[in-house]
């Protein structure tokens, strides 16, 4: 069954609106003839709760009889009662990247410097493109952060720097136990 976008959609979708998540607003960029199963099937699973949630609140039109709330989809994960949208669930492993923290610098960048500061975006852009490891990303990171925090205030450069840190992947420490990085002894 193939979906489509509707009026409203086509609304939420043009420049300046965000009433959605991203997931949402980039599951019904790609909804325009797509099948329900390959939506569905999206963001490992949580797909399906996203395509019956923007078909419940009119997003998307497509097969005639929606399932009853009270009818689990095959690998759907169970929706919250008259939830209007879906709570944005915390990054998974799967999300925890250095290229994705370095974009999110990145988009940081452009979206509160390049306008108002465009030497500085600049400055920042050319930074994060020299920094090649964690430490110097984490660095240039930290002086965007800074910078935030003199313009922004401190409470929306602390936001940026807490959805920084559910982007960035574990260290080594983070990942084992307290014993696990010790080597055994030699017994010989």
């Amino acid at each position: 069954m193939l979906l489509h976008k509707t009026e409203k959609a086509r609304l939420e979708l043009s420049p300046g609106v965000r009433t959605l998540s991203l997931r949402e607003r980039s599951l019904l960029l790609l909804a325009d003839g797509k099948s329900l199963s390959d939506l569905q099937a999206m963001y490992n699973g949580i797909g399906a709760q996203i395509v019956d949630n923007l078909m419940r609140q009119g997003y998307l039109t497509g097969p005639a009889a929606l399932p009853a709330a009270h009818e689990p989809v095959v690998g759907a994960v169970p929706a919250t009662a008259q939830a209007p949208s879906i709570q944005r669930p915390e990054p998974g492993e799967s999300l925890r990247s250095l290229a994705g923290a370095r974009m999110y610098l990145f988009d940081t960048c452009e979206r509160l410097f390049a306008r108002r500061d465009p030497a500085l975006a600049q400055q920042f852009r050319d930074a994060l493109r020299a920094a090649k490891d964690r430490v110097s990303m984490l660095d240039v990171g930290e002086a965007m952060l800074e910078e935030v925090a003199m313009t922004a205030g401190a409470e929306r450069a602390a936001s940026l720097r807490e959805r920084l840190e559910q982007l960035l992947p574990y260290t080594a420490a983070e990942q084992s136990g307290p014993f696990e990085l010790t080597q055994p002894a030699d017994l010989a």
